[in-house]
């Protein structure tokens, strides 16, 4: 099959044939139909990737597919089953699966997919003698991939899989972190800075919600235009955040949510909460970046959280997000700001390096 192979850090991926084994006990081979491009798969390419230290890797995380091939014991899904290829798959047995929190699963399946490895310990995929690994045990960025099982959402057949990829990543974690960390309340403020491909989604969770006052703020203002599109009643070029959401909510927001992984914009959208409001962490900062908050401020009982892929059960919230598209109170398509093959697969992320996009969307044949 082909693949985009990063090879070196820093580098433009590379266009090779790669060998896909069959799939083993309790594994699915999914014919690839698309792969969003996703920030973290340029975090990766510019080697700041916890997860990613072995090379020569294929990226790619957010997609969705067809069921070509089961492993033994596999029975969630047959071969022809559409299909989302979630970011984990939870193991259902640990301590936090059992507690009800899939999304901090630690089963060795789950920890091994992490790493780009299948619960084995070894690779589906090889390039000559090259052992390949996958992104987070995905590696979308390729006509296949091998998946645990648990990783695989069936969806109806008649949905359109382009859009559907998109939910794998970008939306859940956009929507979840509104609606799983936050909980946001009805008649609630949000802030939400960056208005990126996920900023757009924390947007959507936010009208979901039922929050009367959505304030969108960026640096680009072209984005804050899209939205608008996407449900913010007011948009702020970023400047002085606490101030200026002041003007708009007195005493600060709700609620905020910094998308932007910069740390020292996360302080600002902290200190553009009120007593009593919630931060959430939804965009990674650089790793040895510290975060600076005066601690005066946590006494007005202000709380500060983290998110993983907006905290979700992939088999409870990825067919909830996909009966909200279809029902019209999702808007999937507005996020696709261009669809190219697999050929431009560095073009597609330059243009997401850029801010010039939402998403770009890698589709296949």
């Amino acid at each position: 099959m082909r693949a985009a192979l990063l090879r070196r850090f820093g580098a433009p991926m590379e266009l090779a044939e790669v060998t896909v084994e069959d799939p083993k006990a309790g594994e699915v081979l999914v014919k690839v139909a698309a792969s969003g491009v996703c920030g973290s798969d340029i975090k990766a390419i510019d080697g700041k990737s916890p997860v990613v230290s072995h090379l020569p890797c294929v990226l790619g995380h957010e997609s969705a597919g067809v069921v070509e091939r089961v492993g033994p014991g596999v029975t969630a899904v047959k071969p022809g089953d559409h299909v989302i290829v979630a970011m984990n798959g939870p193991c259902g047995r640990c301590r936090n699966c059992a507690r009800g929190n899939a999304h901090l699963c630690s089963g060795k399946s789950r920890m091994s997919a992490i790493m780009g490895l299948m619960g084995d310990g070894t690779t589906r995929l090889s390039a000559g003698d090259e052992v390949v690994r996958p992104y987070i045990g995905i590696g979308s960025f390729a006509e296949k991939v091998v998946v645990a099982e648990a990783m695989c959402v069936k969806v109806a057949k008649d949905a359109p899989l382009d859009l559907l990829a998109l939910t794998a990543c970008g939306v859940v974690t956009g929507v979840g972190a509104v609606l799983n960390t936050a909980r946001v309340e009805p008649g609630s403020s949000v802030l939400v800075v960056g208005a990126g491909g996920v900023g757009l989604n924390v947007i959507q969770g936010a009208v979901l919600a039922g929050a009367t006052t959505i304030i969108a703020a960026d640096v680009v203002e072209s984005k804050l235009t899209l939205a608008q599109e996407f449900g913010a009643t007011h948009t702020l070029l970023s400047d002085d955040l606490p101030k200026q959401v002041g003007e708009i909510v007195r005493g600060g927001a709700d609620y905020a949510f910094d998308v932007t992984g910069i740390a020292e914009v996360l302080t600002k959208a902290f200190a553009a909460t009120q007593p009593g409001g919630t931060t959430v962490m939804v965009g990674s900062p650089a790793a040895g970046k510290n975060l600076e908050i005066p601690p005066g401020q946590l006494f007005g009982s202000r709380r500060l959280m983290g998110t993983q892929g907006g905290d979700a059960t992939p088999a409870r919230d990825l067919p909830l997000l996909v009966d909200l598209y279809r029902r019209g109170r999702l808007n999937l398509e507005g996020l696709v700001s261009e669809r190219v093959p697999l050929d431009a697969v560095n073009d597609a992320v330059a243009h997401v390096r850029s801010g010039a996009v939402a998403r770009s969307v890698i589709v296949f044949d």
